[in-house]
């Protein structure tokens, strides 16, 4: 099994005419992903049609999620707007009961995406990004932009922060042979709809995932969080990397929420101590987890 999404999986996509809908809808279908309904406001009735290894598919456009979970029974969404919209679209999904939503855009307003987090919380709603790059459960499904040429199935589940190292990781990972059950994009922004502690119960419960990466980087206090779950509930072994050790404190780098205080909270130093603690392999870079995972898998 995996987790999150699988071929069960029956997604929409929320600004599908767009061009970066219309190019990653393209891109999922090819994978083999259920893509049952688009939404764009004002463009109702109409149809993407796409041509996917020389068979037509036409994709039903809904000028609202609320019509498209009606007439197609979706169960999850994801979310190809500007920032400036991604609230509204993550308010419209939750309100027609999409269980599972994943947001992509980057820099979303801090204050409105609290508001998100503690929507879809209440209403037991599933809600990934901003600024992700989406799930996969490669062979089976992918829900987002990722390179799917570069995942293969296997024993490793893997969540992180950073897009970059997410690929990088997996294209070695893939190179050597060791497969993946799940890969996550949590996320760079400051405020994520889904955390580390939020996904280690489901990579714990899956038969599939013998074994966890888990890359963050510097900012927050999510790689912390989630070492004291790992110390408590996590039997697997877990490799992580903590990106950003050399950035300056104070200094926004890149993502939102990668920075370091004045004081050193949210420093990699704090990060890496705490998962140390909790029985975690601590990676230097992302050829150094793999070196990490021939020796846990391979033996």
């Amino acid at each position: 099994m995996s987790i999150i999404i699988d071929e069960n999986t029956r997604l929409l996509v929320q600004g599908i005419t767009g061009r970066e809908g219309i190019f990653h809808t393209r891109t999922m279908l090819e994978y083999g992903t259920k893509v049952v309904a688009g939404v764009t406001p004002g463009k109702g009735g109409q149809d993407v049609a796409f041509d996917i290894k020389g068979k037509a598919v036409s994709v039903p456009v809904f000028n609202t999620v609320r019509e498209a979970a009606e007439k197609t029974n979706c169960n999850a969404t994801v979310i190809f707007v500007p920032a400036k919209f991604t609230p509204a679209g993550v308010y419209e999904a939750a309100d027609a009961g999409i269980p599972l939503i994943i947001t992509i855009s980057e820099h979303t307003p801090v204050h409105e995406m609290m508001k998100c987090c503690y929507v879809t919380r209440q209403r037991g709603i599933r809600l990934f990004g901003p600024n992700s790059f989406g799930i996969i459960s490669p062979g089976k499904c992918k829900a987002g932009f990722m390179a799917h040429k570069y995942y293969t199935p296997g024993p490793v589940g893997l969540m992180s922060r950073s897009a970059t190292n997410c690929y990088e990781t997996v294209m070695m990972m893939t190179a050597c042979g060791i497969g993946q059950s799940t890969c996550i994009g949590v996320g760079g922004d400051m405020i994520p709809g889904s955390t580390f502690v939020d996904l280690l119960p489901d990579f714990q419960a899956d038969p599939e995932t013998k074994y966890i990466v888990l890359i963050g980087e510097i900012g927050g206090s999510e790689e912390e969080i989630a070492a004291e779950y790992i110390k408590k509930h996590v039997t697997k072994p877990v490799v992580a990397l903590i990106a950003g050790k050399n950035a300056p404190r104070g200094k926004n780098m890149g993502h939102a929420g990668a920075i370091v205080g004045a004081d050193g909270a949210g420093s990699a130093e704090n990060k890496e101590k705490a998962l140390r603690a909790a029985g975690v392999r601590i990676a230097e870079s992302t050829t150094h987890i793999i070196e990490i995972l021939k020796e846990v898998v391979h033996g």
